[in-house]
């Protein structure tokens, strides 16, 4: 029988992809924990958080395979993780390693059904894990140059452009991506908003790592994400606090190149309220160790510019529907291509970082 194709581990929609997996699952024989979402996806279907965990429920080491924090980029990390899955020689690895692997399916389903990168709250779930008791950050470049992002017209004018033209000249172009992406808590619909609450991804994340992390000694965390970076390249970004001795154990598994927002070295500019944070809170008698593997689509004003026109269309539910065709499609390839070879390069820089994960929580 011959392997399957890279290219037939990926799906054109979240249904799509979520029957993939799911019968990647079943096929070795793994079970699913679904934990249903309270709202149906754009087709009217059934959306879930989906969660396979492989190896034995009391193993001290862990490693997670996470997708779809961002929605729309789990076209990308669901077609890994079903590569995974679908995969005897990484099941025998696996087994003899002695670690368990969590994958976790679509953190962000409606955001993957409905083409958005933000949940149904329009939260930026790597921008939502704070102690909301407390006061929130703020985003002072974010609020100076919001109406000219998301404009009450679309497409911007030559207007909206100068202001923001004028902001990197005056602070810098990484400033501007710092205000831009770095997260806001003041704009619900515009991009990158943190929230004012968990949202129900959140609160799913959290549940489900208390019960599947309790008996972990050690925690590795491969989280998948598209958007920024060279095409086709997975920047290995280091997920955690500003740690020394838990960078170094990083770069010792997965190399030197391992980047990090706290020096700069990352195509990442300093977030706000990061999601891989909840595992010291979910798990604190494990070692934790993580990158998100981020691999580059369009360049990055193209990519801006996509969540620009998909906020603006959140805004304006009656723009015409040929307008909000384009937008969708825009953001569709903004963080995710649909060619061979992004597909083969995505799946073997997950393979090599996933072999990697399993050799260093076994050193």
């Amino acid at each position: 029988m011959n392997a399957p194709s890279t290219s037939s581990f990926f799906a054109a929609g979240y249904a799509e992809a979520r029957a993939k997996f799911l019968a990647a699952a079943e096929a070795a024989g793994l079970d699913n924990e679904e934990h249903l979402h309270p709202l149906l996806g754009a087709e009217g279907e059934r959306l879930a958080l989906d969660a396979v965990r492989q190896g034995p429920r009391d193993a001290e080491r862990l490693l997670i395979i996470s997708s779809g924090c961002h929605g729309i980029e789990g076209f990308a990390g669901s077609g890994i993780q079903v590569g995974f899955l679908s995969d005897p020689g990484w099941h025998a690895a696996v087994r003899a390693s002695g670690v368990a692997v969590l994958y976790i399916h679509a953190l962000n389903p409606y955001g993957f059904s409905w083409l958005r990168r933000v949940t149904q709250e329009g939260v930026d779930l790597n921008r939502n894990f704070h102690d909301f008791h407390r006061p929130l950050p703020r985003n002072a470049g974010y609020e100076e140059i919001a109406s000219a992002l998301v404009p009450p017209h679309w497409p911007p004018t030559e207007a909206d452009a100068a202001r923001l033209r004028a902001y990197a000249e005056q602070h810098g172009e990484r400033a501007l991506q710092t205000a831009i992406t770095g997260g806001q808590y003041t704009d619900e619909l515009g991009l990158f908003y943190g929230g004012h609450a968990p949202t129900w991804s959140h609160q799913t994340l959290r549940h489900l790592l208390e019960e599947q992390g309790r008996g972990a000694r050690h925690i590795g965390w491969i989280d998948l994400h598209t958007g920024l970076g060279p095409r086709g390249h997975g920047e290995r970004i280091f997920a955690c606090r500003d740690d020394a001795a838990a960078l170094a154990r990083a770069r010792a598994w997965w190399g030197a190149e391992v980047t990090t927002v706290h020096d700069g070295s990352s195509s990442s500019a300093p977030l706000q309220g990061l999601m891989w944070n909840v595992i010291f809170e979910t798990c604190p008698q494990a070692e934790y160790t993580g990158i998100a593997l981020e691999y580059g689509t369009v360049p990055l004003s193209e990519m801006i510019d996509a969540l620009r026109a998909d906020h603006w269309l959140e805004a304006h539910p009656d723009a015409p529907a040929e307008q909000a065709r384009a937008i969708k499609q825009q953001m569709r390839e903004a963080f995710y291509i649909d060619s061979a070879d992004w597909k083969q390069q995505l799946l073997e820089q997950a393979r090599q970082a996933a072999r990697q994960a399993l050799d260093g929580l076994n050193k």
